[in-house]
């Protein structure tokens, strides 16, 4: 048996009073807080070996690689990714934007003629199309419309229910013989659906289209295997995963790795440099890991993900699916309306919600001044929101420190907004 409360108090941030009231943190979706384990791993790592990695001959340089290698194996075996010597498929990025970015740019490089025989698999023309869902956050939908935009490929989207869940009764319609990339969420950041993605995995393989996955919401909160879902790419942030800020992690198939041209160019990517003919890149995934690596970072977010692996992410999933239970009555309140599936039932505790007749800017502030932080806007998912009607709404989103308490607070709370605002 897990105690959550235990767990809880791992947190030192938890531990403070927020305008006279305990401090409950409904905010996770937009970055989750750290344990004292991951604060303390990157502080000793500053203390006791501060050094670049793969670099240097010295002891420091030696023990920073080793802690680096390790941490990336940790977080391998989170996902279910490989992580053995030359045959791996994780690459540190500054984030999931740098991933799929990284992956938009290496694309376009490909579709230049960069990386030879092997990266035209990666290449876009005019009359290829790439395809996302309208679930998605600006981190997918920019960087591959963008894409499509200096190709001349066609950009697609896979449209919601009405409900906000991704839609998967017309795949053949929308992933077609010239689809070449598809980049779809795991879970949505706004509705807390999960993605049902098999179906739209098995359509992008028939169709030869590589399929890349936003893992952002999905790794904090659930079970994920990237080799049995047979993802092509994956990406997803540390900061997210009770780890720190400023890092994140891309699979990749190794094969897919080997393939695809570097996006990045400097330092520690680079086999050989001349200055009359072109250079000669490393592996992956060092080719797509250039210059000076966030390594107290990379160390710390390692021991996050040993941290939840020992937790169990099967006890993490089934302990938020109380506190979604709670977070869900905020849609039986008069004048809310959640934006995503009502039941609890493949969703996480992320629940966005509409306040008839207060801006959310102003919920946000009424509920703040309760001691409870949400989120406020539109999630950097306007066009999701524009599904629902919206421009913004408010949203709470639970972590592995949070209690049924917590969100009944919350309930509490979202109960006096619109008598507060006079607008019943």
């Amino acid at each position: 048996m897990v105690d959550f409360k235990a767990i809880r108090d791992e947190f030192p941030i938890l531990d403070q009073e927020i305008h006279g009231h305990p401090l409950v943190y409904l905010d996770s979706a937009a970055t989750s807080q750290k344990p004292e384990c991951v604060i303390d791993a990157e502080a000793n790592f500053y203390r006791t070996i501060n050094a670049g990695v793969h670099r240097g001959a010295h002891e420091l340089a030696a023990r920073s690689t080793v802690a680096f290698e390790e941490a990336r194996a940790k977080v391998a075996k989170l996902v279910g990714a490989n992580a053995e010597e030359g045959q791996e498929e994780i690459v540190v990025t500054g984030g999931a934007t740098a991933g799929l970015n990284l992956l938009a740019t290496a694309f376009g490089n490909a579709s230049l003629g960069r990386g030879g025989e092997a990266a035209k698999r990666f290449a876009l023309k005019p009359g290829d199309e790439i395809v996302v869902s309208r679930a998605e956050h600006h981190s997918v939908l920019l960087p591959f419309q963008e894409l499509a935009y200096r190709t001349g490929a066609t950009f697609k989207w896979i449209d919601l229910t009405e409900d906000g869940r991704v839609r998967t009764d017309n795949l053949d319609e929308v992933i077609t013989e010239r689809t070449k990339v598809v980049a779809v969420t795991h879970v949505g950041n706004t509705t807390g659906a999960i993605t049902n993605v098999a179906p739209i995995i098995k359509r992008a393989h028939e169709v030869g289209a590589v399929f890349i996955l936003d893992a952002c919401q999905s790794v904090p909160h659930l079970k994920v295997d990237f080799h049995a879902l047979d993802v092509d790419f994956a990406a997803w942030s540390a900061h997210k995963m009770y780890g720190p800020t400023g890092v994140g992690f891309l699979y990749g198939k190794r094969d897919m790795l080997e393939a695809l041209p570097p996006a990045n160019f400097g330092g520690s990517m680079v086999e050989l440099a001349y200055m009359d003919h072109e250079a000669q890149y490393m592996a992956p995934p060092a080719r797509f890991e250039a210059g000076t690596q966030p390594v107290a970072q990379v160390v710390a977010a390692g021991v996050a993900a040993e941290w939840m692996m020992h937790i169990g992410l099967e006890n993490i999933e089934a302990h938020e699916r109380t506190i979604t239970d709670e977070l869900l009555k905020l849609g039986d309140i008069e004048g809310i309306r959640i934006l995503g599936p009502r039941e609890n039932k493949d969703r996480i505790g992320t629940v966005a919600f509409d306040v008839a007749g207060v801006h959310p800017h102003d919920v946000g502030q009424y509920i703040d001044a309760q001691g409870i932080a949400i989120r406020v806007g539109h999630h950097c998912a306007q066009p999701v929101h524009r599904h629902f009607g919206l421009y913004a709404s408010n949203r709470a989103s639970s972590g592995v420190y949070n209690s049924v308490d917590d969100a009944k607070a919350l309930v509490d709370a979202a109960k006096g907004i619109r008598k507060f605002f006079e607008v019943e």
